[in-house]
């Protein structure tokens, strides 16, 4: 419940830092932040992230903001559902976890690696055990 607060609150936090520099040249804006960290905006990941950054227009860049306080909405509200302990944010969870299936399986085929296999997978886990947890609980109840 908490972590899902939480990850409502990175992403709200994400969309809105995306919207404000949506109004800026973010490319700068990413550059500094590079530099205040004290890394390299020339080698070679940041400039690759810089580069894309520069490539994104601003009705882009405001979809992003918008899908990332849809994300934190959804989030909010499984965790306060959760909190509560209401039957309907399970489904909800169970939902939410398996709309990326499709999305990971899709980059596993396309691009095999060990980090592609390992979100399939523990996502895969997290799906099937909510789903028998549910299926548990309608079979008693």
């Amino acid at each position: 419940m908490q972590f899902l607060a939480s990850k409502g609150l990175i992403a709200l936090l994400i969309g809105l830092g995306i919207h404000e520099l949506a109004e800026e040249n973010i490319q700068q804006s990413f550059e500094k932040i590079l530099t205040h960290l004290h890394l390299n905006p020339a080698s070679h990941y940041p400039s690759i992230f810089i580069n894309t950054l520069g490539e994104l227009s601003h009705s882009i860049l405001v979809l992003v903001a918008l899908g990332a306080l849809l994300y934190s909405i959804v989030r909010f509200v499984e965790a306060y559902g959760l909190w509560h302990g209401f039957k309907w944010t399970e489904w909800l969870a169970l939902i939410s976890g398996a709309v990326y299936l499709p999305f990971e399986l899709y980059k596993f085929i396309v691009n095999f690696n060990v980090l592609s296999f390992s979100l399939l997978l523990v996502n895969s886990v997290i799906v099937v055990y909510i789903y028998r947890v549910l299926k548990n609980k309608h079979h008693k109840g």
